[in-house]
């Protein structure tokens, strides 16, 4: 019995994402499908690659030792292949970016993406970094460009820098807050911030739980082009990305806020998982650390 390249590719992904059902999808296959290449496998290599239970999926002792080899062999077949006429061919890249970099840098991205790698189709999503991080390991999106760096060995991540979140007020809110203003000066008006399940939102309330017994709860916004519009009709105060804010404090719609505290500024990365290799991927992550401009209006 012979080793075929889809088992060897099958190895490799499961070892990566540890679930067979995303596998399956990622392959456009089945689940039986996935584990009886795997077992083949295993029946011609003599060895056990996965230790199975309760639908979790770890590498044994001789797994680990094989799959560096596996991964060579499917990474030169990939090699081959790219090497080969692509005039007809085009690979999907599936992109997930946080909002903020879709209202600043994107655009200079995919137009670098469509002058270097013209035989790539993007498929994009915005969405927040607790989804896009998920999304990312459990192998629906390619690459990723959040608010990181992802904590898991697979993914691989390159700094994008750093966006600070000042607090930012109409004219009218911030000339009645004295200077420095505290926790208990900001609770007096509505506070607006970005969506549960990120971190500015968490120390937010944290913030103010500690130092101000007036706010319950600040106004969450998965939409930080929405929150910055209701911070511009005067609705509240708003810890926002300083690129999105930039422009509105040059004109005077807005004031940036001393305050005797600020959220942790984001860190941005672009970041990938790194098994199965696929250098396009590895190609536009380092395209992103070439083109990343924080400025809103950068052409």
């Amino acid at each position: 019995m012979q080793i075929t390249l889809k088992q060897i590719e099958t190895f490799v992904r499961l070892a990566s994402l540890r679930n067979f059902r995303r596998v399956a999808e990622q392959m456009n296959t089945t689940q039986p499908n996935i584990s009886a290449r795997i077992s083949a496998l295993e029946r011609v290599l003599n060895q056990r690659l996965f230790e199975r239970d309760a639908g979790s999926v770890v590498l044994t002792d001789q797994g680990q030792a094989l799959l560096p080899l596996a991964a060579k062999a499917f990474e030169a077949t990939e090699a081959l292949l790219q090497a080969g006429d692509t005039t007809s061919r085009q690979s999907v890249m599936r992109l997930g970016v946080a909002e903020t970099v879709a209202q600043t840098w994107l655009h200079r991205f995919l137009r670098e993406m469509a002058v270097r790698f013209p035989d790539v189709v993007v498929e994009l999503s915005v969405d927040l970094t607790f989804n896009l991080q998920r999304n990312l390991i459990d192998g629906s999106l390619d690459i990723a460009f959040l608010n990181g760096p992802v904590s898991d060995l697979s993914v691989a991540n390159l700094p994008l820098g750093t966006v600070a979140l000042p607090w930012v007020a109409a004219p009218r809110f911030a000339a009645a807050l004295p200077d420095p203003a505290g926790a208990d000066d900001l609770a007096r008006f509505p506070i607006l911030t970005h969506a549960k399940n990120t971190r500015p939102y968490a120390e937010v309330v944290d913030y103010f739980k500690r130092n101000s017994s007036r706010l319950s709860r600040p106004v969450s916004s998965s939409n930080l082009a929405a929150c910055l519009n209701m911070t511009l009709d005067g609705l509240g105060i708003a810890t926002l990305p300083s690129p999105l804010v930039e422009r509105f404090l040059e004109s005077g719609e807005l004031v940036a806020l001393h305050c005797d505290w600020v959220p942790t500024p984001m860190n941005f990365t672009a970041s990938y998982v790194t098994m199965p290799a696929r250098p396009i991927i590895e190609a536009a992550a380092n395209l992103a650390t070439e083109v990343v401009d924080w400025k809103p209006n950068a052409a």
